[in-house]
């Protein structure tokens, strides 16, 4: 089906389903299927465990797998690990690096919507963006008749039901529902104390 090679049988039947769209394996609490066992183990952790066991050592804000806390952790030291190896630009994040790939040295694939064009660095991403050409909105809000594409579009909109706000700017302690209002009143909060503040803008 592609030329995609794998050292293990198991790792290539696990790769085929990419392509055939199989899903064997079910979360056991809300029946959702997957392609393979470690992503229920996922799913399971991000949506239906509370336990955040991964500390950041600088502001104590929890996470539940290391990956996150180590991406955290990046805004406040202001590391820039992935560099370019055509040019001296580095970056916080793999995914700008692989846009400034694709953008400045035509380096790497992008993935294209058939239908509208639009180009995204990730076939996940492709994925979840196809969906809204389908019309199909099989995420229901449990508060009112409200309905959406994907569970994230679902899980952002759940926060205007409650006054639960889980993001905190750092620098005044100012809680927010949503990740993007906190990150544009950090900008402004930065500002506003100077530059000589101890913690880099994100």
């Amino acid at each position: 089906m592609c030329d995609k090679a794998f050292s293990q049988p198991g790792h290539l039947n696990t790769h085929k389903r990419v392509h055939t769209g199989e899903k064997p394996y079910s979360c056991s609490l809300c029946n959702k299927r997957f392609s393979c066992s470690s992503h229920v183990q996922r799913h399971k952790l991000h949506l239906h465990s509370n336990r955040r066991p991964y500390h950041c050592p600088y502001c104590g804000k929890q996470f539940k797998t290391n990956v996150e806390l180590k991406c955290h952790v990046l805004v406040h030291t202001d590391a820039k690990p992935h560099s370019c190896r055509h040019c001296s630009d580095r970056f916080r994040w793999p995914d700008q690096l692989k846009l400034h790939l694709l953008k400045s040295d035509n380096e790497g694939t992008w993935f294209t919507c058939n239908i509208c064009e639009k180009k995204f660095i990730r076939r996940h991403d492709l994925k979840i963006h196809s969906v809204q050409h389908e019309d199909v909105k099989p995420y229901v809000c449990s508060e009112c008749p409200e309905r959406f594409c994907t569970a994230a579009e679902l899980k952002s909109h759940q926060l205007v039901h409650t006054d639960y706000k889980q993001f905190c700017c750092c620098l005044c302690s100012k809680y927010f529902k949503h990740k993007s209002s906190v990150v544009c009143h950090f900008k402004r909060c930065f500002k506003k104390l100077g530059c000589n503040h101890p913690f880099p803008a994100v």
